[in-house]
This record gives C-alpha cells, structure tokens and sequence, in this order.
C-alpha cells in the first residue's frame, strides 16, 4: 500500500521536526515485497494543510521543468519545492473555502494533455515509461489528480484578486517609481491584417460525402458491420480513427461543438444518427453507452473533397484581388469584409488578435514564428505575396497579409505605452496580493518540511 494525502494521519512529527511514518520510521514510504520485507520506495519532503509532498513529487517536476529547456534556479529542488507548496496552500484553503471544480471539465483538460503529450513523444508508451505508469487508465488517474488540484489552485488565487483593480493615479505611481536607468523597453510590435480565400466544396463532392456516410450506416444498421471498424477504415477524424471513433465521457461541458453534443444526447444506446454536418465536415454518430450526465460514443469524420478545379479557382481570386487592393480600386479592409472567407476576422477588415494579449498589437520578439517569418520584412502598407496554406482537414486555402501599423523598439512612454504600464502596474499589485494573502494563511495552515530542505533560504519564511 503506498501512501497517499488521504491517508495523511499516518503521518507523525518527532521533537526534531521530522517526519515519522507509522509513528516508528522515518520520513519514508513503505511496502511489503513478495518477501515481506520492509522497502523504501519515496521519501516526505514537505505536509501542507492536508497534502503530503514527496521526494518524488519534485523529482517528477525537475524532469519536467528539464524537458522544457529549462536549468538553473529554475531546476533546483529548493526552487521547486517552493511552487509546490505555494500550490498546494492554494489547494488547500480552496477546499477549507468549499470552491467548487467541474469534474467534467478537469477530465477534458485531462484527455487534451494526454493526447498532445503523445502527439509530443510519438507514443503513448514512453509516457506511460516517463510516469512509471503500466496502464493508460493510471496514467489518466494521475494526471486527473494534478489538473484537479490545480485548478483548485488557480481558482483560488484568482478569487484572491479578482477584484484588483489600478487606478490611472495608481499607474502614474507605479511608473514614476520606476528609476530612469530601468525604465522598461517595449520590443517592436505591429498590427496585421489578412484575407483568406477558401475553395469552395461544390453540392456534387457534398452529396458524395453524405451518401458515403449512409451507405456506412446502412452497412451497420441493415447488414450488421462494425461501427468501430469502418471509423478505424474510413474516418478522417485523426485523433480518434485509430480508436474505432470513440470518444467517451462526453457531457453538456465537454469541449465539442453543440451541434455534436446535441446529436450525441439525442439518440438511445446503439442508435446511429443520420449524416450531419459540423464546421468541422460531415459525421455519422452511435452511442456506445449512456451513464447518467455522461455519454459514449463514436463517429466517423468525412470530409468533401475539394476539386482541383475550385482550387484553381480560389487561387485566381485573391490574386485578383492583390492586384485590386495594390492598384488603389479598393481597400485592404473593404476587400477583407467583402471577400474574405474567415469569419473571425472579416468583419473587423482582417485584424489579427493576438492570444496572448487579447489586443491587436503583436511583440515581434514573442510572435508566431509562422507569422512572424512572413510578415518580418513586410513594409507597413504593402502586402504579402500569395501563401498556401492548410486547414485541419489537410485541405488548401489562399491567405494575403498586410502590416497596417509598425511600432518600433523604445523605451517606456507614459502616454504611448498607457495601456502597458497599466497592464504591469495591476501585475505588480496583485502579485503583492497575493504575498500577503500566503503570509496571512501560513500562520494558520499546518506546515511542515523535512530537515532535508530546510536549508531552502524560502523555508524560513513558512516555519513558525
């Protein structure tokens, strides 16, 4: 039996603050061998409130931490340590503060992370190796677990500063603090417009995709084929062909489109839906088994084929197009509105959203590096040549670029920068925050760390 945080009143302290199991051992975890002979396996680094953190814990986190290119402090198991307990304090008071988690939205997050860390690794068995897991299903266990306490984690700390706000008096502050010498400087950003041409899927290549789709269905319903056997042959679904179609554990949260969740609640247990189309191409679903809030299925992607002939099509159009907007007959933006094939942007004449900012400037030092190689030697006004690209269905699309607006690399300016300055005044003040709210909870949480870290320079400030 190894030990867990549920099994945390095992757990002693001598006069000497170290960490006894079982009253008697020390800071180890043990199981019985085949021999019935004592073995130690992990060793206790640190209790927060109810969770343990063990030796392997921050072992398991050092890999990680290497993986992604990091070293240095970053890998120590000091500086390691720390995040841990910071996170599991977090954890813990969102529990002793009764903050509810979804369930059903940890176990998507949960079955996202799975499948791109096999995307990553090649296969899903170097990451059963990395984890020291035999089956799948522990895998999904453990990761379950990790995704769960952080989120709790993360919903804490933003109800710690939810309401954290600046005032434009608190941000002048902040940025007449800062000295002159370091003062910070704002790498070159632009803003950056595109139009996209699709080619167009014909009512012929549709039809053929929904009668393909029918004749699958009939072969299941009438002649008694396996569903998950023509997903496997016939599916253009990448992520789950090789698994017969299946997806499981789908709910009213899950994150699918409604159009496929409405679908998937509709039908009884074995039924087959007739075809229906999604933006992600045509489907035909079954339902594998209905568990109370929780459905699984399986389905079978189809994509309509796109003629070369409306390929050539499309290409002609937006260099057209080009040659219009470059010949002054019309706009980058009306042309964009008019004619451009991607919602997202059409409307806005083409602007690009940066993610990671949610405003329409990109820092050329943190961009895309796709984007980023097509737009670097891009005068502000002039426009791209014509790019091929491809869509999740490996199917081509046309794109054009402009940059409408290139700011270059400067210092810090009150006015230009407002909105930046303000951004990393409101950082600063809730990372104060929440340095007070963790100050505040030490005192009150149980807190003990092994004598093994208590040379850490942060463990001074968690013992009482």
């Amino acid at each position: 039996m190894i030990l867990t945080a549920t099994s945390w009143s095992q757990i002693t302290i001598d006069e000497d603050d170290n960490l006894i199991k079982d009253d008697k051992q020390k800071s180890e975890l043990l199981v019985d061998n085949i021999d019935n002979q004592r073995v130690k396996i992990d060793g206790i680094a640190a209790v927060v409130g109810d969770y343990l953190i063990l030796e392997s814990d921050i072992l398991k986190a050092r890999e990680d931490q290497k993986a992604q290119g990091l070293s240095g402090k970053e890998v120590s198991k000091c500086f390691i340590l720390k995040q841990i307990m910071e996170n599991k304090l977090f954890a813990h008071h969102a529990i002793q503060d009764s903050i509810e988690i979804q369930e059903e939205m940890v176990n998507s997050r949960t079955e996202q992370q799975l499948q791109y860390m096999v995307n990553q690794a090649g296969s899903l068995q170097k990451i059963l190796d990395f984890y020291g897991k035999d089956t799948e299903e522990e895998l999904k266990k453990e990761l379950f677990d990790i995704n769960f306490e952080t989120v709790l984690a993360q919903e804490m700390q933003g109800s710690v500063v939810e309401e954290i706000e600046v005032t434009p008096a608190e941000v002048r502050q902040f940025f007449d603090k800062i000295p002159e010498d370091e003062k910070p400087f704002f790498g070159t950003q632009v803003e950056v417009s595109q139009i996209v041409i699709k080619p167009e899927v014909t009512e012929e290549q549709t039809q053929k995709t929904v009668d393909f789709l029918n004749k699958i269905r009939e072969d299941v319903i009438e002649d008694g084929a396996r569903f998950s056997s023509r997903a496997v042959l016939y599916s253009d679904d990448r992520g789950t062909r090789s698994k017969g179609g299946k997806i499981p554990d789908v709910s009213r949260d899950s994150p699918l489109v409604k159009e496929f969740k409405d679908k998937a609640f509709s039908l009884a247990e074995g039924e087959v839906s007739k075809p229906f189309k999604t933006e992600f191409g045509w489907h035909i679903l079954t339902v594998d088994k209905i568990r109370g809030q929780f459905v699984d299925v399986r389905h079978i992607l189809k994509f309509p084929e796109i003629t070369d002939e409306a390929v050539e099509k499309a290409r002609k159009k937006i260099e057209t197009l080009k040659q219009r907007i470059e010949d002054g007959e019309i706009s980058f933006e009306e042309a964009a509105k008019e004619f451009s094939d991607e919602a997202e942007t059409s409307e806005s004449g083409g602007q690009l959203i940066n993610d990671l900012t949610l405003d329409k400037r990109f820092e050329l030092s943190k961009m895309d590096p796709e984007l980023y190689n097509k737009i670097i030697n891009l005068k502000e006004g002039k426009i791209s040549p014509v790019y091929t690209e491809s869509n999740k269905r490996q199917q081509p699309f046309f794109k054009i670029l402009t940059v409408t607006k290139r700011i270059k690399e400067h210092e810090a300016d009150y006015n230009k920068d407002y909105a930046r300055i303000s951004d990393l005044a409101l950082k600063q003040k809730k990372v104060r925050e929440i340095q007070k709210w963790q100050k505040s909870k030490m005192k009150d949480t149980y807190i003990k760390i092994s004598k093994d870290y208590k040379s850490c320079d942060f463990a001074k400030d968690w013992l009482k």
